[in-house]
């Protein structure tokens, strides 16, 4: 669970900052300013910090100290203010969600991209439920309330991941055989020489491999409810003999003589045209009239784009009180999505928030957090701009740390005394000491003139030589007072 620390000395302001973020699930702690030094040094790293701007002085002193911690400002502020690069936006009264969520995800994108971040792993889970305020999916739920009364054969029609079970399982869930089983069988994923014996059950010895008696699924969805998933795949000799059964209600195993009574209620489902199948010769249009006593419409999730914001809510909480990863959207993410013709439907979204909860566990997400082919507005892509004294605190720790193993578990050569070069051995440290940092600067000036001579005083091409911003690279040459034409 993230924790945001809230810096303020009004009362009312941290209470309502406190209430919007608990309602988005996060852990807070408000403090005044005499309290934040302590609570900053008791904890690691908070996920972000608010802090006032009315005192700027009292502001800027904690905001220094911590350089790797992202801040967020409160408050009218000057726009002419020259922020530390750890103050990673401003928020201004009222405090709205979509702001709100946006300088979380700042604050998250600082802490993800800063030196020496550590790795995080989830594991996820993932539920699918028919959800949304959309008129068409409003009228399914309707369709279903009225069908789900009685025993009527129901036919749910729609593209491939749509939620045709989702629909067969509601229905199955309000009815009377509520108590009894739901068995789904997918007519296309089975064989058609076995789907006889899938469907109604066999004897022992009705065929090779036969050596017991072997129920099927209209029998094991006795008193229940069976649904015929991809019904158009099925074979037109196993259509005859599935309407002699929803006709006469009776049944054989095969290798059997005695009829079986049938007690099930049918609900098929199927992603293609089977009016089209009929006039090409492939479905049986008796079947068809048969089934189709109560069609449904499952429609497609291009066609109910407003239902995909509460889809998001939906999938995610669910696998919140399932696991303990969640994530959550910017306003700009959910635009983009939006705008998406989800070919896959709500099988594709399932699948991408999937993605995104391994690949952002209890983060926020934005637009170019999203992969490419669903971005489809601009989002607020932010750049940490570290301040100069974390980044030289982080190369100094880079450059002494001892990574003697790391380089054994890469099967790096290990350097003997024999190996070392003249010039490695004349930079040992003088009997006498060194100022180190006196040291490295003279180095880092050495290495930016060498720099700027070799780009002929193109700062951009330095800057890209040293591997640094060009921003970075001017604020070091103001710093040491290096002038080029």
């Amino acid at each position: 669970m993230s924790t945001i620390l809230i810096i303020s000395e009004h009362s009312k302001r941290a209470y309502n900052l406190e209430t919007i973020l608990s309602f988005l699930g996060e852990q807070c702690t408000v403090v005044n300013f005499s309290q934040a030094m302590t609570s900053l040094k008791s904890q690691a790293f908070y996920d972000g910090v608010i802090i006032d701007w009315e005192k700027p002085e009292l502001t800027d002193d904690v905001v220094s100290k911590y350089p790797a911690q992202p801040f967020v400002v409160i408050g009218n502020t000057n726009q002419n203010a020259d922020f530390r690069s750890n103050i990673v936006g401003q928020i201004q009264d009222p405090v709205t969600y979509p702001v709100l969520t946006q300088m979380l995800h700042r604050c998250q994108e600082y802490l993800r991209k800063r030196p020496a971040k550590s790795k995080q792993e989830s594991k996820t889970k993932l539920f699918r439920s028919l959800v949304g305020k959309s008129d068409e999916i409003q009228n399914v739920r309707h369709l279903i309330e009225q069908v789900s009364g009685s025993d009527a054969n129901v036919l749910v029609l729609g593209e491939s991941g749509t939620g045709k079970e989702v629909i067969a399982r509601n229905l199955h869930f309000l009815s009377n055989r509520k108590e009894g089983p739901f068995i789904p069988v997918n007519c296309g994923a089975i064989p058609a020489e076995l789907l006889e014996s899938e469907l109604f059950g066999h004897e022992k010895g009705a065929f090779t491999g036969a050596i017991n008696s072997r129920k099927g699924r209209f029998e094991l969805a006795e008193k229940g409810t069976l649904f015929l998933d991809e019904i158009g795949d099925m074979p037109l000799q196993m259509q005859v003999k599935l309407l002699r059964v929803l006709q006469e209600r009776l049944y054989e195993r095969v290798g059997g003589n005695k009829p079986i009574k049938c007690d099930v209620r049918i609900v098929a489902a199927t992603h293609r045209e089977l009016e089209d199948m009929i006039k090409e010769g492939s479905f049986r249009e008796d079947l068809y009239y048969r089934l189709n006593v109560f069609p449904i419409e499952s429609p497609a999730l291009r066609d109910r784009k407003e239902d995909i914001p509460l889809l998001l809510q939906e999938l995610v909480s669910r696998l919140e009180k399932e696991s303990e990863t969640a994530i959550k959207f910017t306003e700009s993410a959910i635009n983009s999505l939006v705008e998406h013709q989800w070919p896959g439907n709500v099988r594709e979204l399932s699948n991408l928030i999937e993605r995104l909860l391994i690949l952002f566990p209890n983060q926020v997400v934005d637009v170019q957090d999203l992969p490419v082919k669903y971005q489809y507005t601009d989002g607020d892509a932010f750049e940490p701009d570290y301040p100069e004294e974390l980044l030289e605190r982080e190369a100094l720790i880079a450059m002494f740390s001892d990574d003697s193993d790391d380089d054994d578990l890469l099967g790096e050569p290990q350097m003997d005394a024999s190996s070392l070069s003249e010039e490695t051995v004349n930079s040992a440290l003088p009997s006498d000491g060194l100022n180190l940092k006196e040291y490295l600067s003279e180095l880092e000036v050495s290495m930016i003139n060498q720099a700027l001579d070799q780009q002929d005083g193109v700062v951009a091409r330095a800057a890209e030589v040293l591997g640094m911003r060009r921003t970075t690279l001017v604020e070091k040459m103001r710093k040491y007072a290096i002038v080029r034409d």
